[in-house]
């Protein structure tokens, strides 16, 4: 990278246009910008990093960028030209900043700009100037970045040197020098990694102390299934959470908890067979006891009912007299039933026949108020009168049904054939229209078919036109590559000519400069190498600055061919390019990209449509062969609904006739009725009564002779029981439940009082009674308390049981789960020792550097292997810097320490020890140092322009040769190095100066004579 020219506008302390003419003030490799304190020196600097990124240094971010002293039309702006990568770029920012309104009064806020141009030989004209890349913030920003190969805080510790901050970094603590090392060396990555660890860590962590947890509630679980009285959990499960030994003390802890379970459950076997003989003993007693208090209840009982049923006997002799004498009167009984059952019919069967007159003679008609006052055989003859009469209405009842069910199949046929001659007319208009339809289908048929050979011609053109379109676009894509390319090469062309340009002038000035060097060699009094002669009067001398030596024409001569070389593999990739191009621009034709885009467009758009009336074919065949098929049906339909009419017309003519002639007989049959079924239903209504009257009068003669009959049996029978007549008997009469009654009560008290003498002559119940009371209670107390215990031994035994699968159901879950637990514990064992040393916090990191730690340390040893090299010479042989990675104090990480070695005492001491003169040594040498690794650790990219801001003041006069003599050594690495000073020494040592005055209306630029320094 090297500065070309810089101009400041509005900018800082310049209220004016200011420009800087980097190539002029660096042409001899060292400038110097001085001025008064406050003039603005270190402000040049800034416009140098706002230019590059938009923003100023980091210590003086905070400043405002437009200056007060300018006017407020004059906007501020910062522009910029430099090389990088070889590119002449041009950079142009404007700050946002307020400005005066255009139109009428106030300000507004003019947005930030920027815009990045290059330097190109054929900027459009066919003449060199300057082209644009881009106006972006973020393109310019990221192509700027990408070319530099630095940020802005790698920039300005590497090329703007800032006063005092390497002091401190040489000065301060390891936390203090790592925030700097992280801000120039990209380390984020390493820092990741620990914190990818850290957090892994955590996950795992996450993890095992899940399983940890369940594994605690396992044996919390297994502790409670266990009992109080079960082995303590403290003496196996250790109380912190080891890896190894909770696990393996839990589930020795669960194996002897499963132990003694066992144990218990043979002991509650024991207990509960001991239980259970007690309780059948117990058992057995009551049984025996309640048996023998049942016999002596039981004979106490028939004691007590013969007791009782011999108080009974006086009445029982009562009843039994009374049942002799009531059964003496039971055939008297029968007959006095049979009477009243004959008086009770007989009175019934006259109120049957009265009520059956009255109904007959208040039937409708004069026949049937006749027949109410006849005599039985009279009502006999009208019966079977008129059932003959029903019988022949039956038959016209039948032939009323018949000429209904003509009228329905009248009706029905009349639909039918109206539906047969429907689908006729139906059939004959479609037939009527079929030949239409049939053309219309046909016509489409032949369209498709023509469409279908359209879409085959229509492929083909799309297939041509779409190779066409991609050479097209290949054409006029390889068009803009070449038309990108042709710059570039003729830039590399102007740049091999220049560069052969300058080694011919090289070797030229070399040719040219030899006398000068020979002239050097001559020395009074020594004969010339050239003439021989021992005076010297008019030796040659070489212009200032002009000198060229053997290395400077070789290095130009391999520039040269370097260039070259670049030159022509640029030109060979655009006479490729050309070729491809004119492929490209032979398949594609004449025609644009456009106009081939819109023809293929068409093509397209036209084959759609085509392919859609093509694709109709199939469809249209298979509705012409539908069509056909309907024609055929429609005339089968005409013929069959013609046939089915004439058929029907047929039918319904016979019908009318039959209906006619019934409906003629049905007429005389139901006379004045509403129909021969009404007829039919009076007359047989009349029938009916007339038979209901005649029987009942049958039934009162028969009643009356059964009636006289009872009363001549009754008189006979009480006679025969030795009753002087049928009223004696009667009074003697019991009724047949009271006989009942009385005889069931005297065979219970019979039968009860021999079962009472039987009961009492049992053996057992005798020796029963001979024996003491029985004392139930307190054998039902001792089998409930045998009971009770038999109870408790099944619990405990059930308990133990339960006990025992609790813990081996838990102890395969603690197996299970200890199985599942080991390979995450040592994932974590692993992940957790990997983390710990990489974040320093380990055992095993003896220095206690975490990783990101440890690669800036092995990036601040190159640096202070780099400085050393300077720090030697600028100390005259004294200091060198060395990297320490001793541990720090307390709990201070190490790593990032620097030490210097004084080589006049051998000792190693820190680097605050240091003078103010030895500190400015030790910074600039470090500054220099890191900007050299910080350059190699952005892709090398050269630094041709360097600037050193303050520190000189502190140097004696021997001090301040030597730095000069490292800063020599700078610029004979091609670098241009500014030094920001304004020390008076410096002044006679650095002819190319850059004057910062300050005035009341502001700071101003120029370059410096020999007079002004």
């Amino acid at each position: 990278m090297r500065l070309h020219r810089l101009t400041v506008t509005a900018f800082g302390p310049f209220a004016g246009s200011e420009t800087v003419d980097f190539d002029a003030l660096a042409a001899g490799g060292l400038f110097l910008l001085r001025g008064a304190t406050g003039a603005g020196k270190s402000s040049v600097l800034d416009a140098v990093c706002f230019a590059l990124y938009g923003e100023t240094p980091g210590t003086r971010r905070a400043n405002r960028l437009r200056s007060d002293h300018a006017d407020p039309k004059r906007l501020t702006e910062v522009r910029l030209e430099l090389t990088l990568g070889g590119r002449r770029l041009q950079i142009t920012r404007l700050p946002e900043q307020r400005r005066p309104k255009k139109v009428g009064t106030g300000t507004t806020v003019e947005r930030s700009q920027t815009l990045l141009r290059e330097w190109v030989a054929d900027a459009g004209d066919g003449s060199p100037g300057w082209q644009g890349i881009s106006k972006s913030h973020q393109e310019a920003g990221e192509e700027i970045h990408r070319l530099v190969g630095m940020n802005r805080e790698q920039f300005c510790q590497v090329v703007l040197l800032p006063q005092g901050d390497f002091a401190r970094f040489l000065k301060a603590d390891s936390e203090e020098r790592g925030k700097l090392l992280r801000r120039l060396f990209d380390t984020e990555r390493y820092r990741l990694v620990e914190d990818w660890l850290a957090e892994q860590r955590r996950a795992q962590e996450t993890a095992v102390q899940a399983g940890r947890r369940r594994l605690r509630d396992l044996a919390s679980k297994a502790e409670q299934a266990a009992g109080p009285g079960a082995e303590p959990a403290g003496n196996w499960v250790p109380a912190e959470d080891g890896d190894a030994g909770l696990t393996s003390g839990v589930l020795g802890w669960a194996a002897v908890l499963r132990c003694g379970a066992a144990e218990q459950l043979t002991v509650a076997d024991a207990a509960l067979a001991g239980a259970r003989a007690a309780q059948r003993t117990a058992q057995q007693d009551r049984e025996a006891a309640e048996d023998l208090a049942g016999r002596q209840r039981r004979h106490r009982e028939a004691r007590d009912r013969a007791e009782r049923l011999a108080g009974f006997e006086p009445a029982a002799a009562a009843d039994r007299r009374r049942l002799a004498a009531a059964q003496e009167a039971v055939g008297v009984e029968a007959a006095l039933r049979l009477r009243e059952n004959a008086a009770e019919a007989h009175r019934r069967a006259q109120a049957s026949e009265d009520h059956r007159r009255e109904a007959l003679a208040a039937a409708p008609g004069e026949e049937a108020r006749r027949l109410g006052g006849a005599g039985a055989a009279d009502l006999a003859e009208a019966e079977l009168r008129l059932r003959a009469e029903v019988v022949r209405l039956e038959a016209a009842r039948a032939e009323e049904r018949r000429c209904a069910e003509l009228a329905r199949e009248q009706h029905s046929l009349t639909g039918d054939r109206a539906a047969a001659e429907a689908l006729a007319e139906e059939a004959e208009d479609w037939l009527s229209e079929f030949e239409d339809e049939l053309g219309r289908l046909e016509a489409q048929q032949a369209q498709a078919q023509t469409a279908t050979t359209r879409v085959e011609q229509l492929d083909r053109q799309r297939a041509e036109s779409t190779v066409r379109l991609d050479a097209a676009r290949e054409r006029d894509g390889l068009h803009a590559e070449i038309a990108a390319a042709e710059p570039r090469v003729a830039g590399l062309r102007t740049a091999a000519l220049d560069a052969r340009e300058h080694s011919l002038d090289l070797r030229d000035r070399r040719l040219s400069g030899m006398a000068a060097e020979l002239a050097e060699q001559l020395r009074s009094g020594e004969a010339c190498r050239v003439c021989g002669s021992p005076a010297h009067p008019s030796p040659a001398e070489a212009a200032p600055g002009s000198r060229v030596g053997a290395e400077d024409e070789e290095r130009a001569r391999r520039a040269q061919a370097a260039a070259e070389h670049a030159w022509t593999t640029a030109d060979q990739a655009l006479t490729a390019l050309r070729v491809r191009e004119a492929t490209a621009a032979g398949a594609a034709g004449p025609d644009g990209t456009a106009a081939l885009a819109r023809a293929l467009t068409e093509l397209d758009r036209e084959h759609r449509a085509a392919r859609q009336t093509a694709e109709a074919l199939g469809r249209v065949g298979q509705e012409i062969v539908r069509l056909s098929q309907d024609r055929t049906r429609r005339l089968d339909e005409l013929r069959e609904a013609k046939e089915r009419a004439a058929v029907l017309t047929d039918r319904l003519q016979l019908l009318g006739a039959e209906r006619e002639t019934l409906a003629a007989r049905v007429a005389a049959a139901r006379g004045e009725a509403a129909s021969v079924a009404d007829r039919a239903a009076a007359l047989t209504r009349l029938t009916e009564a007339v038979a209901a009257t005649a029987a009942a009068a049958r039934a009162r003669t028969e009643a009356a002779t059964r009636l006289g009959a009872a009363e001549d049996e009754l008189a006979e029978a009480a006679a025969t029981a030795g009753f002087p007549d049928a009223r004696a008997a009667l009074a003697v009469l019991l009724p047949r439940e009271e006989r009942d009654r009385l005889e069931a009560r005297l065979e219970r008290h019979r039968a009860e009082t021999a079962a009472a003498g039987r009961e009492l002559a049992l053996p057992e119940l005798v020796e029963a009674a001979e024996l003491p009371p029985v004392d139930l209670p307190a054998a039902a107390a001792a089998l409930l308390a045998a009971t009770d215990r038999l109870g408790q031994a099944h619990a405990t035994r059930a308990a133990a049981d339960e006990r025992c699968a609790a813990l081996a159901a838990i102890g395969r879950q603690l197996a299970a789960l200890a199985a599942e637990l080991a390979p995450a514990l040592d994932r974590y064992g692993r992940i957790n020792r990997l983390a710990s040393v990489a974040a320093g916090t380990s055992a095993e990191n003896r220095l206690r550097m975490r990783l990101e730690s440890y690669v800036l340390a092995a990036r601040l040893e190159q640096v202070a292997a780099a400085a050393s090299d300077r720090l030697v010479r600028m100390s005259g042989g004294r200091y060198t810097l060395v990297h320490s990675d001793g541990r720090g104090a307390g709990t201070k990480r190490s790593g990032l320490a620097l030490r210097v070695v004084d080589a006049w005492t051998g000792t190693e001491r820190d680097t605050s020890t240091l003078s103010g003169g030895e500190s400015f040594f030790a910074s600039l040498s470090l500054a220099l140092g890191l900007a050299d690794v910080v350059t190699d650790e952005a892709g090398g990219m050269p630094l041709d322009t360097l600037f050193i801001d303050e520190g000189f003041g502190t140097l004696d006069e021997q001090s301040l040769e030597e730095v000069m003599d490292v800063l020599d050594g700078l610029r004979e690495r091609d670098r241009a190095v500014g030094i920001v000073s304004h020390v008076a020494d410096l002044r006679s040592r650095i002819p190319a100066q850059l004057l910062v005055r300050k005035g009341r209306r502001g700071s101003t630029l120029a370059l410096a004579d020999r007079e002004d320094a």
